[in-house]
């Protein structure tokens, strides 16, 4: 299996987020590291996502959430020989009311299509980013989309632990993505 790479967004994926308890489950799966998870800057962020390519044994697989959703479009042009494919779970909108004023730097993420294979996973009442702008990021990004059902952001105040159907579709991703 490719190497996984786990990249959360603003404040790092606690403890109860379904990130960290796939890392947990996973020892080989490993995390991105920037200089302030609570302070993001595109250009720290793109930093460490680098650092953690070259740090894998051969192309990553990226499981974002949130804002490292619109990391991975922003560098992908950049790292496209390092990436095997990108899982991208609720992608925010730069525009929505609810976008963080600290995380500007990220706005107007590129509208092209993503060089790797990529699937992004929606819920229906993401408070961060509409259906409406999951598709358009979609076609825009030429990736797959899953509605998950109604799980808010998906992160830990979701409730949804291990995620056992986030996992189930990354693992089938992943499948998807041969050797």
């Amino acid at each position: 299996m490719a190497p996984v790479i786990i990249l959360p967004g603003i404040s790092g994926s606690g403890e109860t987020h379904w990130q960290s308890l796939w890392q947990s489950a996973s020892p080989s799966f490993s995390r991105f590291r920037p200089a302030d998870w609570d302070a993001p800057d595109l250009a720290d962020w793109t930093a460490a996502l680098h650092a953690a390519l070259a740090d894998a044994p051969r192309p990553a697989v990226l499981v974002a959430h949130s804002l490292a959703c619109l990391l991975v479009a922003h560098a992908a042009e950049q790292i496209r020989d390092r990436v095997r494919g990108a899982f991208l779970v609720a992608v925010p909108d730069p525009e929505a009311p609810a976008f963080p004023a600290e995380a500007a730097s990220f706005c107007n993420p590129p509208a092209r299509p993503l060089p790797f294979p990529a699937l992004i996973v929606a819920s229906s009442d993401d408070p961060y980013g509409s259906l409406d702008y999951a598709r358009r990021r979609a076609g825009e990004w030429n990736t797959g989309l899953v509605i998950a059902g109604a799980h808010g952001h998906i992160n830990g105040a979701s409730g949804l632990g291990e995620w056992q159907q986030g996992r189930s579709l990354f693992d089938a991703f992943c499948a998807g993505l041969g050797g």
